[in-house]
């Protein structure tokens, strides 16, 4: 066996040698992180909003912001009961009208509730979505409405929808994890490298989903996708390694000495990879739309993650079984493609001109692809029963989407003003707000009350409302002179009501028990109704429309809403949030975002291939092979006719660029080693040989994860994002083993030409 050249140790040799010498100290550092990172995923709180992540100076963002400090948003479900006559409906609204958690039931005999022999239920709840009970109550209206027809839309009420994304990425997770070790059998040199790899994995990704409860809140997207994408996205990290002592070993004596000279190359190596793949995910954190942020971090965190199990934990792991790896070592199972290396170069260069004649094309039909920024338009890839029900109600009765307007709460006679004028447009089914809610033949919640027409209202004694008047002139300065003539003061009834509940708490007046029964009967109806329609600062008015949530008469509504409103408070005084609003911003968002995205990924990767390879037309010939990519991916939704949310054009344009590219550095490296020995073309066919194997196990992880996340699970965002990441992935393979060949070899020229020196001091190369 020869003899290594005798080198002096730099510092990564000696780095090298510190991981493998302290590595039964790493393996216990490794094994406290593991567990402390096992006990933190129950701390991890993930949002499923998508408004949640807009920039706080939107006027959805500010809009559901005070409405989470004020106001309680209850649950609601929308329950479609087909095949069924209006008296038998009546009778089961009735039925779930008596559940515990169950505030209303409405149902009418209006297109908008009964048509086509279908009944809607609109269900109110007494409580927040998060509740248990809604919970509870929706599994117990479940069981009344099991004998017939029925379809479910609860699309606020979380607990069942995170439940049900849970259990689709366990099982996506398992089927991922045996088609990736069977494609990891495949291409290894060794059958037992597949197990170091997937405990090194394990570790990486515990340590990714651990330690994300320090980002604070996390988006359903990015705690969905997270642990699949880093497989897929840094697999790449173990298998350089785990080939590279492989490939020492052939050279030195001991496996500790492979182990070291392997590391020391592989830091390098593996760290000038990644920079591509980190460059992308930090341009996706520089979106404005803030899950952008979100999600570039997540992954971003999980390799580094994945970098530091790799270069501290896989040296241990592989100390601890040298002799496995080398008995289970096998021949490559990978086919010789040589020979279409071979055919590449004969065959004129015409993957380069069906790919110049299709770009254009890609860029037009890309550029025509619609995209949806309401959940309820994106196309579905796999339905659940939550959407198609929604769709199935959608189809039925007219449609409902909600807008709220936040008004200052000074004047309830401006609020009535509001809600009569927005009631009267076009487009407009139903107005809500405490100066429209009856309480009389006549009269509603807000209206000014006297002592003896509240006396009988409430049905209670002259002198005991006299006395609750006293009482509240003592507490609200305003009505100090109540003293002197209560008969003639005047005071809203909702602030009257919501008084005689707390002095009646207090025992400061009392009621006979019949008196009690009629006010308390109110109470429950009164309180529900103000914790969601009156906050400390501002008072909520809820419109109800039959237009979509997306279009342009859609929002030429909110506008006439809006300018009724400031009409009575002034000019920039109101907040109008809702569907139509945080469509219409999520839309503005995205048309800057998505610009910048494109833009600085590429200036990134460009910047890092320009530094590694030296050669401005050599790193533009690589990143356009793989903009081509992404505009042929961009162009399918809109020849299958789909519409994907907006998010995934942002997302997975900055990942494809980013994890892609290594597939054309792969190439472009090995090319640019054969050439010194070899003709251009046959360094070209050599070069296509070699990394194959790399481009193979790598894209087709990617490709394969994405299309397992798409066809697997029923959200529509991350399924669209997995369509997208594993077509791209696939096209990017393609390009890469087709296009790119002939493009570096017919450029070939060029590339030299543009090609500059970067001197060194000190150390040779390799």
């Amino acid at each position: 066996m020869s003899q290594p050249k005798t080198e002096k140790p730099d510092i990564m040799h000696s780095l090298a040698d510190a991981i493998v010498r302290y590595r039964f100290v790493i393996l216990l550092l490794f094994v406290l992180a593991g567990i402390y990172c096992g006990l933190s995923l129950g701390r991890v709180r993930v949002n499923s909003d998508l408004t949640y992540f807009l920039p706080p100076s939107m006027e959805t963002r500010r809009g559901l912001t005070i409405m989470e400090e004020e106001f309680a948003t209850y649950a609601s479900a929308d329950v479609m009961v087909a095949n069924i006559t209006y008296e038998k409906a009546q009778m089961l609204a009735e039925a779930i009208r008596g559940l515990e958690g169950v505030y209303e039931v409405t149902l009418d005999d209006t297109p908008s509730h009964y048509n086509k022999s279908a009944a809607l239920l609109s269900l109110a709840f007494d409580r927040e979505a998060s509740d248990p009970g809604v919970d509870a109550a929706m599994e117990r209206i479940r069981e009344i409405l099991s004998p017939y027809d029925t379809y479910i839309y609860s699309g606020g009420i979380a607990q069942n929808y995170f439940k049900q994304l849970a259990e689709e990425m366990v099982l996506v997770l398992l089927l991922a994890t045996v088609v990736i070790v069977a494609i990891l059998l495949f291409t290894s040199r060794s059958y037992f490298e597949v197990v170091i790899f997937g405990l090194v994995f394990i570790m990486a990704a515990l340590l990714n989903m651990g330690t994300n409860f320090w980002l604070g809140e996390i988006s359903t997207i990015s705690n969905s996708i997270a642990v699949i994408m880093q497989l897929a996205l840094a697999i790449d990290y173990a298998i350089i390694f785990s080939h590279r002592y492989q490939d020492e070993a052939l050279i030195h004596e001991t496996a500790r000495q492979a182990l070291v000279a392997a590391l020391s190359k592989a830091i390098i190596e593996i760290s000038s990879s990644s920079l591509t793949t980190i460059s992308g995910l930090v341009a996706l954190m520089l979106m404005q739309f803030r899950l952008g942020y979100d999600l570039g971090m997540v992954l971003a965190k999980g390799i580094v993650c994945s970098l530091i199990t790799v270069f501290l934990l896989m040296p241990g792991l592989i100390m601890f079984f040298p002799k496995a790896l080398h008995r289970t070592a096998h021949r490559s199972l990978i086919p010789n493609i040589l020979p279409w290396g071979r055919f590449l170069m004969r065959s004129h260069y015409l993957f380069v001109w069906l790919f110049l004649l299709l770009v254009p094309l890609a860029i037009l039909l890309s550029g025509r692809t619609r995209y949806a920024f309401n959940d309820s338009s994106v196309t579905e890839l796999v339905y659940s029963e939550n959407r198609a029900a929604m769709h199935k109600i959608i189809d039925t009765f007219e449609n409902s989407t909600q807008i709220a307007v936040l008004v200052p709460r000074e004047d309830f006679e401006k609020e009535k003003t509001v809600l009569r004028q927005g009631e009267a447009l076009e487009g407009i089914r139903s107005v809500t707000g405490l100066a429209n809610v009856p309480i009389d033949e006549g009269h509603v919640l807000t209206d000014l009350y006297t002592a003896r027409m509240f006396a009988m209202l409430a049905d209670i004694d002259l002198e005991q409302a006299r006395l609750l008047y006293q009482a509240y002139g003592v507490q609200h300065e305003e009505y100090q002179a109540i003293f002197g003539d209560v008969e003639h003061y005047e005071v809203p009834l909702v602030d009257m009501f919501l008084f005689a509940f707390e002095v009646i708490d207090h025992g400061v007046i009392s009621l006979d028990e019949e008196a009690m029964d009629r006010i308390g009967s109110l109470r429950r109806m009164l309180e529900t109704g103000i914790e969601q329609l009156r906050g400390e600062n501002w008072n909520r008015l809820l419109f109800s429309s039959s237009l979509p949530a997306e279009g342009e008469d859609s929002v030429a509504l909110v506008e006439r809403i809006r300018a009724i409103a400031e009409e009575q408070y002034g000019p920039g005084s109101v907040l109008v949030v809702g569907d139509i609003t945080s469509t219409r911003d999520l839309h503005r968002s995205y048309t800057g975002d998505s610009r910048l995205i494109s833009l600085l990924t590429i200036a990134f990767v460009f910047t890092i291939l320009l530094c590694t390879f030296h050669t401005v037309v050599g790193s533009a010939i690589l990143v356009f092979v793989i903009q081509g990519s992404i505009w042929i991916n961009f162009s399918f939704p809109y020849l299958e006719h789909a519409m994907p949310s907006f998010v995934t054009q942002m997302i997975v344009s900055a990942i494809q660029m980013g994890a892609t590219i290594d597939y054309a550095i792969v190439i472009m490296n090995r090319y640019l080693v054969m050439k010194q020995s070899l003709p251009k073309k046959e360094a070209m066919a050599e070069a296509v040989q070699q990394s194959f194997p790399t481009v193979l196990t790598s894209g087709s992880i990617m490709t394969i994860a994405g299309l397992l996340i798409a066809y697997r699970i029923s959200d529509v965002y991350v399924g669209h994002i997995g369509l997208a990441v594993g077509r791209g992935a696939l096209i990017s393979v393609i390009l890469v083993l087709s296009v790119l060949p002939q493009l570096l070899v017919l450029l070939d020229g060029a590339v030299e030409r543009s090609t500059f020196q970067i001197q060194w001091r000190g150390g040779d190369e390799e």
